[in-house]
């Protein structure tokens, strides 16, 4: 039996094309389509959908208010939100609002229909390209590095074993020990190879291991 979704976005163009897209895959069938929240709340009560996509810019309000009344609405619905822009801060948005798959309209065929069918099977699991590189992001934003911090890093870059940055450092070896083991926890880390890599992933340092 075909998922059933009825697409909601303000655009024509993008409805038809999720259409389109839908009559090209025999386990979708778009079943109905609304312009509006408003349209939405209605087709979406008769239709009963299994999955439903919701642009995150509606003429008639915010998409992603509409992902949270429906998510609240309806706990097994299938909640794809659609959007023009992929900044990060919209990404964790329609995580918070119990989406079930968060995707560029721009993104690969591919790429939406799979959000379309993980909301199908998986409504209560969130899912978004780029997930783990925004929660580095976020991690970074909030991640403060004192100076010895950040010159400790830089010498594991280099390569130098700890009893080497504690002579660099002039501090005694318990005591770079404990720099190195304070710069892990906050990475999140238990050692070097997996400081640089989490460093250099969330922008601490740049590809020549430079602090940034």
């Amino acid at each position: 039996m075909a998922v059933k979704v009825v697409v909601v976005d303000g655009h024509a163009l993008t409805r038809f094309g999720l259409k389109m897209l839908a009559a090209e895959n025999p386990d979708l069938e778009v079943v109905d389509e609304a312009s509006t929240g408003a349209e939405a709340r209605a087709i979406i009560a008769a239709a009963s959908p299994d999955v439903v996509t919701v642009a995150v810019a509606l003429p008639d309000g915010n998409g992603l208010r509409l992902a949270r009344e429906l998510r609240d609405r309806y706990p097994a619905l299938g909640i794809v939100v659609l959007t023009s822009h992929g900044e990060d801060d919209v990404l964790f948005r329609a995580l918070e609002t119990g989406a079930s798959a968060f995707v560029g309209k721009s993104a690969p065929v591919e790429e939406i229909l799979c959000a379309i069918r993980h909301a199908s099977v998986a409504a209560s699991s969130f899912t978004a390209t780029g997930l783990a590189n925004a929660m580095a992001r976020r991690h970074a934003a909030h991640l403060t590095l004192s100076p010895r911090e950040r010159e400790v890093l830089h010498l594991l870059g280099e390569g130098v074993s700890i009893p080497a940055i504690a002579r660099t450092l002039f501090v005694s070896p318990s005591t770079a020990k404990t720099y190195v083991s304070r710069l892990y926890e906050k990475l999140g880390v238990s050692n070097r190879a997996q400081a640089l890599m989490a460093a250099l992933r969330i922008g601490l340092i740049h590809s020549d291991a430079t602090p940034a």
